[in-house]
């Protein structure tokens, strides 16, 4: 890859009602821009995976709006300007439009997304 990583440049992965996930591999980690809609809860997603939730660790920024995150333990908040680390077991819900950029483990990011294609997101 050269020169400056545009996040708006990626390909496009995953695309549904409230969701768009921008992403691009680089070995062993993706970097991906996803976009929420308001009221978008990924929790039905996810159905199927252990816990129903999502099992690929993230680490990131919100970049714009705020997100409940739910874990098997409750949820917590994240707002515009925070970094965050999400470890498996996890489901965003954007409270507001939610514009974030996630780094991911490549392979469990790939299962991620086979079983998204799987619940017709893509």
């Amino acid at each position: 890859m050269d020169g400056p990583l545009d996040l708006d440049e990626l390909p496009i992965v995953v695309r549904g009602d409230g969701v768009e996930i921008r992403a691009i591999e680089t070995g062993d980690l993706t970097t991906a821009r996803v976009r929420l809609a308001k009221g978008h809860d990924a929790r039905p997603l996810f159905m199927g995976l252990p816990g129903d939730l999502c099992q690929c660790p993230h680490w990131g920024y919100v970049i714009t709006g705020a997100l409940r995150v739910w874990t098997a333990g409750g949820s917590d908040l994240y707002h515009a300007g925070q970094a965050f680390y999400w470890p498996p077991g996890h489901a965003p819900e954007a409270l507001e439009d939610s514009d974030f950029l996630e780094i991911s483990p490549t392979r469990e990011l790939r299962a991620l997304y086979a079983h998204l294609a799987g619940r017709d997101a893509t």
